[in-house]
């Protein structure tokens, strides 16, 4: 009875967690990003920024944080070469459903 008791306060505390705490706001939007790699190749990705049309501009920083985050973690440079990212004009921006796509590559 001793253990259950802690372990149903800690299962508490998880459930209170959301996934919001575990996102950043960018120009006062939360936004959910993938980054997924292209033809097995972790070094090209994709990145889908999700609910683009809350600002374009948040989508824009969000996409471009995830893209970093990744560079980072595989790669140990924060440098990106974009075929289409945050400095891309706005009438050639890939937005499908709702959904920013941003693609680049992490020079090795």
């Amino acid at each position: 009875m001793k253990i259950i008791v802690p372990a149903l306060m800690v299962a508490a505390l998880l459930a209170g967690c959301t996934n919001k705490d575990k996102l950043t706001p960018f120009e006062g939007f939360y936004y959910r990003t993938k980054v997924a790699k292209v033809d097995k190749q972790l070094d090209v990705f994709t990145v889908t920024v999700r609910d683009a049309s809350q600002s374009v501009e948040g989508a824009r920083q969000a996409g471009e944080h995830a893209a970093i985050s990744h560079c980072v973690r595989f790669y140990g440079t924060s440098d990106i070469e974009w075929t289409v990212g945050p400095d891309t004009p706005a009438e050639e921006l890939r937005i499908v459903d709702d959904r920013l796509i941003f693609s680049g590559r992490c020079p090795q």
